[in-house]
């Protein structure tokens, strides 16, 4: 058994125990790939991680910054309370008709505002909004412009809001300097700006799994 294969084992197993077999996320998953959107969603122990992440934090507004096919809005979107609320920007219309079917499927329609654009555009339309400070950011987009999407998540979020930055690893491509590739860049600058900045304090933590060889930042907003 290869390494990876040995990931994928573990992950069953973690699955099988600790997120066990939900229809409306499987429905969400299948119809996802019949409308051949890209197979990077999150895996089931990753979502799962995202909804207790916003359950312990008590968050009742949520910004998430890639939608796909809503695989991860849907476990964000059950850690609200009734009267909660998740923004959540998708750059591809069809992939946001998609989405927007498995959220309403769900039950979460209510709760699940589905914007479509590109977010650079979408993130200042919703500045000028002024909606109350987003409790939790979940940043899982274009990656080169992940510097930019952590700017925007410290201007609407407060102190002690939690910011999430996924695959920052890059199969651990992050680690080189020398990449001219977009990807990695923005993930370094994004990281970089983390650890100088004033008002963030984070840390990024390796993982691996049905995604290989990955990772996540989290960070919290200071005062």
């Amino acid at each position: 058994m290869s390494e990876s294969q040995l990931w994928d084992v573990v992950d069953d197993y973690f699955t099988t125990h600790l997120a066990p077999d939900d229809e409306v996320l499987d429905a969400a998953l299948r119809d996802s790939e019949a409308a051949e959107l890209p197979q990077i969603a999150v895996t089931a122990p990753q979502g799962k991680l995202l909804q207790l992440l916003a359950q312990i934090h008590g968050a009742r507004t949520i910004l998430e910054i890639g939608t796909l096919g809503g695989y991860s809005t849907i476990w964000l979107a059950r850690a609200l309370p009734a009267d909660g609320r998740l923004v959540t920007l998708e750059y591809s219309p069809r992939h946001a008709e998609v989405a927007s079917r498995n959220i309403a499927r769900a039950g979460l329609d209510k709760l699940v505002d589905v914007r479509v654009g590109a977010a650079l555009e979408s993130l200042p339309r919703l500045a000028d909004e002024n909606p109350a400070p987003f409790d939790l950011v979940f940043i899982d987009a274009d990656k080169g412009n992940n510097p930019h999407y952590v700017e925007w998540a410290l201007r609407l979020t407060r102190e002690g809001s939690l910011i999430i930055v996924d695959n920052v690893v890059r199969g651990g491509r992050v680690a080189d300097a020398d990449s001219t590739a977009p990807d990695v860049q923005g993930t370094r600058t994004a990281l970089e700006l983390i650890g100088k900045h004033p008002r963030l304090d984070g840390t990024a933590i390796q993982t691996v799994g049905g995604k290989g060889y990955d990772g996540f930042a989290l960070v919290r907003v200071l005062a």
